[in-house]
């Protein structure tokens, strides 16, 4: 595994180390302060007559990200999670022998040092540490990527995203900025009142939404499970036994394809508030980007690829009068399942003859709408045929109440008065099964259960699914959901990476 003659370089420094009695993986760090918070507090050295203050003493600890040797002296810089400071080393500031024999012969860019020393304003004008004391924390025996153009490889990116956090301090801030969404989304529902729940993660059934499952087996009750589709049936189940709002934050999980916006594991909140329709949530989700732009302290206006998203500007439409208002679709077709299957057809477009209206128009609003939609939009009252969870709507009973929200192109959020009729879910689900049985293996799984809790009464309920991923991306115009998982799912490696093609060995 440590062949390449660089690591054998550097594992041979790690011996000389321990042989001269200096520990390079110690564990006795005295760090006192980071190294954002030094550079603020000595700000204030750049106002003095001597631009140094050898009174005050920091210590700071980092990895090595340059290094530059000149003769009795070097400048290096070094990064924690914070920020970057350049350090300045003099060998009559250390002990005798330990800068020409240990100093400058075994530490290298990559290692991580502690520094111990004063404030100074560099000539050049760079706040900077005068360091009398550094020691060798850690020992890295890989060398990093040439500095000047970091890891080109995306695949070596995501595989080893370890490497890529360290060459690059936007990936960290991109990771940040996750964090503190799913930070604030907490803090919001519970500001709300919302109660935070966790459901189990494998369901004896595969339900919550139309997807293909992962299968795992369970060995000591000797059956199989599903890694969740979707915690929606766990979570009516708390509103039916008296909770009226509830939230869960965590993965669900679907077996199918990879793209640009589909990972097999993905983050998600779901949510279920009684006593309020798929209306509520609407002026809820308007509130919730409010409160997430107000905390992240970003501007309302961000850019994503060509597109400006102006989340500041919501909008609504019904999904069937989408068709032909922004998708262009003619007007005198879209309710009629032969004339779409006409139309689909003039237009060379696949088309499955025995798929029903509402799904036919759902692949309508796929192929000529969705893309369409930048700023954010709720599309509502969608077909009742693709939304076998969802309420239908008293004056149109062929469409339900529910609404999706798209911001630049893609699907952010999906909700709906929740159904709680048990007769027309034991319904719906009985034709989820008919389809099932006919070859579509998305098609709902038949609950039992879940009809039996609705028999005992549930609440009117509304309830949302947004996905954290793909707000993270629009957050961060980021175009790939691998950019927004710290450690995306990756087909197998069929043959070496090779780490260390493009390795900085100049200092």
């Amino acid at each position: 595994m440590f062949e390449n003659k660089y690591i054998q370089q550097r594992i041979e420094k790690a011996n000389i180390l321990k042989e001269a009695g200096f520990n390079p993986y110690a564990n006795d760090s005295k760090r006192n302060t980071s190294i954002s918070k030094y550079i603020n507090v000595n700000s204030d050295i750049f106002k003095t007559e001597e631009k140094r203050d050898e009174n005050r003493n920091y210590t700071v600890a980092g990895r090595i990200k340059f290094f530059r040797l000149m003769g009795k002296a070097s400048f290096l810089k070094i990064e924690d999670e914070s920020g970057i400071l350049q350090i300045y080393v003099a060998r009559d500031n250390l002990p005798e022998g330990f800068y020409n024999d240990i100093f400058k012969k075994n530490v290298e860019v990559g290692d991580i040092i502690e520094v111990s020393g004063y404030p100074f304003i560099t000539g050049k004008g760079e706040l900077s540490l005068h360091v009398h004391d550094l020691k060798i924390l850690t020992k890295a025996i890989s060398p990093l990527p040439e500095k000047y153009h970091g890891i080109q490889d995306k695949e070596l990116r995501y595989r080893q995203r370890y490497l890529d956090l360290i060459m690059n301090s936007q990936v960290r801030k991109t990771f940040q900025i996750r964090s503190r969404v799913i930070s604030l989304t907490r803090r919001f529902f519970e500001n709300k009142g919302f109660l935070e729940v966790e459901t189990p993660m494998m369901h004896p059934i595969a339900g919550g939404a139309n997807a293909k499952p992962f299968v795992t087996h369970h060995n000591a009750l000797g059956i199989d499970r599903f890694l969740r589709i979707a915690p929606e049936l766990y979570l009516k189940r708390c509103i039916v036994g008296g909770f009226e709002a509830v939230f869960e934050i965590n993965r669900c999980f679907r077996n199918e394809g990879m793209d640009a916006t589909h990972n097999p594991e993905f983050t998600s909140i779901e949510f279920y508030w009684a006593y309020k329709t798929y209306k509520d949530l609407i002026i809820l989700t308007k509130e919730y980007f409010e409160f997430l732009f107000e905390h992240l302290d970003l501007p309302t206006v961000l850019p994503y690829g060509e597109f400006k998203i102006d989340f500041s500007n919501f909008t609504e439409i019904p999904l069937i009068q989408s068709l032909y208002e922004i998708g262009g679709v003619p007007a005198d077709i879209v309710e009629d399942k032969d004339k779409i299957i006409a139309f689909m057809k003039e237009q060379n477009l696949e088309v499955n003859e025995k798929m029903n209206l509402g799904q036919l128009q759902g692949e309508l609003f796929d192929e000529y709408v969705e893309d369409k939609l930048i700023d954010p939009t709720f599309i509502t009252e969608y077909p009742v045929e693709i939304s076998p969870l969802a309420r239908r709507n008293d004056d149109k009973p062929h469409l339900t109440d529910r609404f999706e929200l798209f911001i630049a192109g893609k699907e952010i959020a999906n909700a709906f008065s929740e159904l709680n009729d048990p007769i027309d879910q034991l319904e719906r689900f009985e034709g989820q099964m008919a389809a099932k049985h006919s070859g579509d293996d998305e098609a709902h799984e038949m609950d039992e259960d879940f009809v039996n809790a609705l028999s005992y009464g549930m609440a009117p309920t509304a309830g949302q699914g947004i996905g954290i991923d793909r707000l993270v991306m629009m957050l961060t115009n980021e175009h790939s959901i691998r950019d927004v998982l710290l450690f995306p799912a990756m087909k197998p490696v069929k043959h070496e990476i090779n780490l260390h093609d493009d390795v900085d060995e100049e200092n």
